[in-house]
């Protein structure tokens, strides 16, 4: 980047640092709640939850099928890390 180009982009250096940011944040929740340790307690919870009365039992089917599909799943790409394939040459 040249020096003009730098002077008249810095005004929206605060957005670009706002939005890298929030892409890490984001990054790292979707890290976080794909975690199996993390999943896996948040079912256990869901277990003491339904022992205690605190969630009816539809409640409990619904949140759990959801836990347990997010332990079956990898966490989906964020598509920042993708590779490209390489483009094919025609050949004339």
């Amino acid at each position: 980047m040249g020096i003009v180009s730098g002077l008249l982009l810095l005004p929206l250096a605060p957005v670009r640092g706002t939005a890298w940011i929030a892409d890490h944040l984001l990054q790292e929740a979707r890290r976080q709640a794909h975690d199996p340790r993390a999943v896996q307690a948040r079912l256990a919870a869901l277990n003491r939850a339904l022992d205690e009365g605190a969630i009816d039992e539809a409640a409990f089917e619904r949140e759990e099928e959801r836990l347990l599909t997010l332990l079956e799943r990898p966490a989906r790409p964020t598509g920042r890390t993708t590779t490209t394939k390489p483009a094919r040459r025609r050949h004339l």
